[in-house]
């Protein structure tokens, strides 16, 4: 598991920490609502280990697997677990970057984003309208999530919920991207930036799109 946490990094940060509140049980109850008619399906767990049980548990034997890089799936435990072994999927992330050539690398990673489950997580969720907020340097984090993947399993803390879309594309600027420009720097060298944006608004094909909501405060 990787050895970056958000705790390395929130003294070098300036934020308004309200941006990590947690939701009443009402608007944990409107976010799980609104996801919903937006087409979302939607997993409410109590902590990370449950967020994992629930996570392996979704996906089938002999699927493909991919995942953007994400602190939350490194705090439930999902990147070991994917990287172990101890399954019985095919593990893309492991096998483009067995790839040495840059080149074959770039091509074999835009290929995985049309993996049978490709998981992420979110900068941001708005509980009134029921979208989706993330964001990217190159767009391979969530690349896959509008249209190229069978199935999008997206895990979030419900530190994330905030009031709507506005607010949402608020928090990722404004939160979420102190702390991953931070993460940039030291584990590539350089900065990031928020450059490729999505807002999933609508999920119009049935059960492609799992949120699991994990009750902890996870990821940023």
């Amino acid at each position: 598991m990787s050895e970056q946490t958000k705790a390395d990094y929130i003294d070098d940060v300036r934020v308004d920490e309200e941006w990590d509140d947690h939701p009443s049980e009402s608007e944990l109850e409107e976010a799980v609502e609104s996801l919903e008619a937006s087409g979302f399906e939607v997993e409410v767990v109590p902590d990370a280990e449950a967020a994992l049980d629930f996570v392996t548990g979704e996906i089938p034997a002999d699927a493909s697997v991919m995942n953007g890089h994400s602190t939350t799936l490194e705090e439930i435990g999902f990147t070991e677990y994917l990287n172990e072994g101890q399954h019985d999927w095919e593990n893309l992330h492991a096998e483009v970057f067995s790839i040495d050539d840059d080149e074959a690398r770039a091509k074999a990673r835009r290929e995985a984003q049309t993996a049978d489950y490709f998981l992420g997580s979110v900068n941001a969720i708005g509980r009134e309208d029921g979208t989706l907020v993330a964001a990217d340097l190159s767009g391979s984090r969530i690349g896959a999530y509008p249209f190229a993947a069978g199935h999008v399993v997206a895990v979030a803390g419900v530190n994330k919920i905030v009031a709507d879309e506005d607010a949402a594309r608020e928090r990722l600027q404004e939160y979420a991207y102190a702390f991953e420009n931070e993460r940039a720097q030291e584990a590539y060298g350089v900065e990031s930036y928020p450059s490729k944006e999505l807002v999933f608004r609508q999920e119009t094909v049935e059960g492609r799109t799992t949120v699991v909501l994990v009750e902890e405060t996870l990821g940023y």
